[in-house]
């Protein structure tokens, strides 16, 4: 009898895998999905089997993706519903809800990404898994967040689910390909990175700490990283979460984003950058004082001319929400809106006085 080549044994695992998957996912579906801790790519959810985060987790597996986070009210954000056929997603046309800026200061790198990410819409897209996951994809931006002020949104363009999918920053240290073949949160994951869980999990160095509420399709996460005062800041549908991290000053850092789901993406929506100058400082100060209002630049009694000049150069700092509500204590799986004013605010005030 023939022996067998290696490269049959080969399939014949894979194909295996897959049929086993395949009717696992079907018994899940056929029950109503209760008290599975399995997500789309077959691995157990870690954030779905730890007791300590159930606040911020509902009591459904991962494989389901999260919905009713969704900066607008379009009918495509709400509903995301499971295709009969393996890892096929129900696709529905991205709608253009926030994206109102022409001006890029940095779209994703082509040439520092994980293997299983294909760029589109000018490289400002990223797609992850196109057929099916096997492990965590990252990509960064394609330039050094420099000295000044940084402040992007990545936006949730498809069904946010699985082991992870995650906004952050990162060093030239991290390797995002690393784990191509582990489902993991690979933003965090060491001391070169920081990372926002869609579970609402901050991670750094391993560790993860209960930080917001989740985020799905729809969401926009916004980042502010201030290398003058040395703060990392997050931002969901334009609304503050928290200061995720102090004493950042003299590190270099790259936009990153991960993700594990298959058929996955996120859009990058707005990158913008500025010096930590007067004018700055100035804008910042006036949107504290004015934190009700969408646009600050609207009641402001400034000349049209000299209102265009600001829009353009620092129009992202006049309609940033940073907004200092003080949270109840019990409201563990909120945002925590009262740090945004609270670190940042202290720190800048300090370094004012320094200069």
């Amino acid at each position: 009898m023939a022996r067998r080549t290696r490269s049959s044994r080969a399939w014949h695992f894979v194909l295996s895998g897959v049929r086993r998957e395949a009717d696992a996912r079907a018994v899940a579906l056929a029950s109503g999905a209760r008290g599975w801790g399995y997500d789309s790519d077959g691995q157990h959810s870690d954030s779905d089997s730890e007791p300590e985060f159930s606040s911020l987790s509902p009591s459904i597996p991962s494989a389901i993706p999260v919905t009713g986070e969704s900066y607008c009210n379009c009918e495509n954000q709400s509903e995301a519903p499971y295709c009969s056929s393996l890892h096929a997603l129900h696709r529905v046309k991205d709608c253009r809800c926030g994206e109102e800026d022409e001006y890029f200061d940095w779209v994703w790198d082509d040439l520092n990404k994980s293997t299983a990410t294909l760029l589109t819409c000018d490289n400002r897209k990223v797609n992850f898994h196109m057929e099916y996951s096997c492990g965590t994809a990252a990509i960064r931006g394609n330039k050094e967040l420099a000295d000044g002020q940084h402040f992007w949104e990545i936006k949730m363009t498809s069904p946010v689910y699985g082991t992870d999918m995650m906004v952050g920053i990162g060093t030239s240290d991290v390797n995002l390909d690393k784990y191509r073949h582990t489902f993991c949160s690979l933003l965090g994951k060491d001391e070169d990175s920081w990372g926002l869980s869609y579970t609402g999990l901050l991670h750094h160095k391993g560790d993860k700490t209960n930080f917001s509420s989740r985020f799905g399709q729809g969401s926009i996460i916004g980042v502010h990283l201030d290398t003058w005062h040395g703060t990392l800041t997050f931002f969901k549908n334009r609304k503050c979460i928290g200061v995720a991290a102090t004493k950042l000053q003299n590190k270099k850092f790259y936009p990153m984003v991960c993700s594990t789901a298959a058929k996955s993406s996120m859009k990058v929506i707005r990158s913008c950058a500025s010096c930590t100058s007067l004018q700055y400082l100035c804008c910042y100060r006036l949107r504290q004082l004015l934190p009700d209002y969408v646009d600050t630049l609207e009641v402001l009694p400034l000349p049209p001319g000299l209102k265009q000049v600001l829009h353009n150069k620092l129009g992202w700092v006049l309609s940033m929400n940073c907004s200092t509500s003080k949270p109840s204590s019990s409201s563990s799986g909120s945002d925590s809106d009262s740090s945004c004013g609270s670190d940042a605010e202290a720190c800048q005030r300090k370094r004012c006085r320094r200069t």
